[in-house]
């Protein structure tokens, strides 16, 4: 019992030392500040900067007055560092009906890094708290979803286990804090209760879902243990990136501004801290995008000019690639008898997760390569049983 205090204790302080600031408690609340007052508007005042060396991204600390406890650390990636820190890895395992398998124990996984298995030195069974985000899209597209949308978000609050925390984001231009992470179910529901897309028809340029993502990453999960999870409810027409079926849209090249947000950099915000997305499409499904599809796709970018060909339009395509390369799950909102029933599903992956940790091994006096490195989780002993997990995890190049 003392060594699995010992190992979640020095978890808890590995989750913190990534991310550059204090260790906080068992479970970081947000500091308490008279001055802050919500709706925060989240992309206020921020400068992005990509570093010339690095090519990483990184955003300033904001110039609203919001304080360090609801903003993060600017630009904090909760990457690994050094060899002596370990790369934590959250999984859904699901039974072949897509129901949560809960009760497996450490010797039930196997995680490969780069394709080599790894000894797995920390364990977790859904045992800590977990952080979830709801990031809900306020544009005039998602109008007639609106309702159906918001008793979504309703069903899911009730569902979290008692210690969960929840926030609350909603976007369309602009991205704006309704509620900060809290287990007070009431404060969330009333945060809820106050989107209001008709208010935001003024707010025009667009639907910027993926800043709203790498914001609500960036701002509020930093220093923050446990399990992390982002719930977007979208239709996924994003009108900030410019995405197309080409890959080459997702990153910056040369002859392009540098100082700008892509999709691989929000990729690599979820992917370093861990933290999984959960989308949930207002759209139809495309026929072909069933989950033994993407099941079978798992191992490869979805973005392809193929795509259309296949009925998957660039929006939706995009959203499975997000999910595909943080880890979480696709859903659509119309395909239950309920939208309570979707959320509930939800819920119970997210109180089913299992955190596993490893520490990369290589060989002697050899350091991690900057960059992307690939990750799976499989489940040894257990037919039928399928595990689910973010696709890499990310080394940040020197300073």
């Amino acid at each position: 019992m003392r060594a699995s205090l010992v190992a979640l204790a020095s978890f808890a302080i590995f989750s913190a030392a990534a991310a550059g600031i204090a260790a906080p408690s068992r479970h970081a609340k947000p500091r308490r500040n008279a001055r802050v007052k919500f709706p925060q508007q989240l992309d206020k005042g921020i400068v992005w900067q990509r570093d010339p060396g690095t090519g990483e991204l990184h955003i300033s600390a904001a110039a609203d007055g919001s304080s360090a406890g609801e903003r993060g650390s600017a630009g904090g990636h909760a990457a690994l560092r050094s060899l002596t820190q370990m790369v934590p890895v959250t999984c859904i395992v699901s039974a072949a009906d897509g129901e949560a398998v809960p009760g497996l124990r450490r010797g039930d996984f196997r995680i490969l890094d780069d394709g080599v298995a790894q000894q797995i030195a920390y364990f977790d069974a859904s045992m800590q708290p977990a952080s979830v985000a709801l990031v809900i899209d306020a544009s005039p597209s998602v109008l007639p979803d609106s309702d159906e949308m918001k008793q979504a978000a309703d069903a899911l609050i009730d569902s979290l286990a008692p210690l969960d925390q929840a926030a609350v984001v909603d976007f369309s231009a602009h991205t704006y804090l309704l509620a900060p992470f809290s287990d007070v179910r009431e404060v969330i529901r009333r945060a809820v209760g106050r989107i209001d897309i008709r208010a935001l028809f003024g707010d025009t340029g667009g639907s910027n879902i993926y800043e709203a993502v790498y914001l609500t990453a960036e701002r509020l999960f930093p220093g923050r243990a446990g399990r992390k999870a982002i719930v977007l409810l979208t239709d996924g027409q994003d009108s900030g990136l410019g995405l197309t079926l080409d890959p080459w849209s997702e990153s910056v090249h040369p002859g392009q501004p540098r100082n700008r947000l892509t999709f691989d950099d929000i990729v690599r915000a979820l992917a370093s801290q861990d933290i999984q997305v959960f989308a949930v499409s207002t759209e139809n499904r495309p026929p072909v995008m069933t989950p033994e599809w993407l099941a079978a796709h798992a191992g490869a970018t979805l973005i392809s000019p193929d795509a259309l060909r296949l009925g998957i339009p660039a929006y939706t395509d995009y959203l499975a690639e997000l999910v595909r390369r943080a880890g979480g799950q696709l859903y659509f909102l119309n395909e239950s008898s309920t939208v309570a029933a979707t959320f509930r599903q939800i819920a119970a992956k997210i109180r089913a997760e299992y955190t596993l940790g490893f520490y990369p091994r290589r060989p002697k006096g050899a350091s991690a390569a900057p960059g992307w490195h690939s990750l799976r989780v499989e489940v040894v002993g257990h037919p039928g049983v399928t595990a689910s997990s973010r696709a890499a995890y990310y080394v940040p190049g020197k300073p």
